[in-house]
Order: C-alpha cells, then structure tokens, then sequence
C-alpha cells in the first residue's frame, strides 16, 4: 500500500464514528493507573499509542455470526471505540505497563 493510501486510510480511521469507552483513572504519587472498558474487542484489533504527551486507545469490536447467518437486531451500530488523551508532562511514559484480560485494558504510566 502506498504511503499516501495509507494516510488517507488513517485519516478516515480518525474521522470515522466511534463509540467512547468507559474509563476509570486512578492517580498515587507514582504515576495513573487507567482502566479502559473494551467490550467485545480481540487483543489483535487493540491499539494503545502513547506519543509525547498523547494516549490513544482504539479497538475494533469482533462480531462473530455463524456461517451462513445474517444479524436480524443488532444494538452496535458503530464497531469500533476510540479515545484521546492528553497525559501530563509529568509521567514518564517510557515505564508504561498495559495488561488486557476479559475486555478491560489496564494501562499504568
């Protein structure tokens, strides 16, 4: 893929709609600690990019259907989460930590 395809791929990407996980932030004396709920999304479709002073956190829900089905009612419209911080300066984002078990991302700064 050319390197103009794939920007405009990922300017589509940013631009398309997209569901805003729930997300708890616990703050001590040595860092956060955020909890991301990420219902439905595989490990392999979850992004975490931490640049600079920027977190993104985008996952891309795995709907399954039998072969051979087709969907009568679906409540997920949008596949897909998406959110966007700004970290403080403060944290040192090189010692970053993230686990992922049963839909929730644990990421610690």
């Amino acid at each position: 893929m050319s390197e103009k395809r794939e920007v405009a791929q990922r300017t589509e990407e940013r631009h398309s709609p997209a569901l805003v996980p729930p997300i708890d932030v616990l703050e001590d004396e040595t860092g956060i600690t955020l909890f991301a709920d990420l219902p439905g999304v595989p490990r392999d479709r979850l992004t975490v990019r931490v640049d600079g002073d920027g977190l993104l956190i985008e996952g891309e829900v795995a709907v399954e259907t039998p072969e051979g089905t087709t969907p009568a009612y679906t409540e997920v419209q949008t596949p897909r989460f998406r959110r966007v911080f700004t970290l403080s300066r403060e944290l040192d984002t090189t010692k970053s930590e993230a686990a992922f078990k049963d839909g929730v991302l644990k990421l610690r700064i």
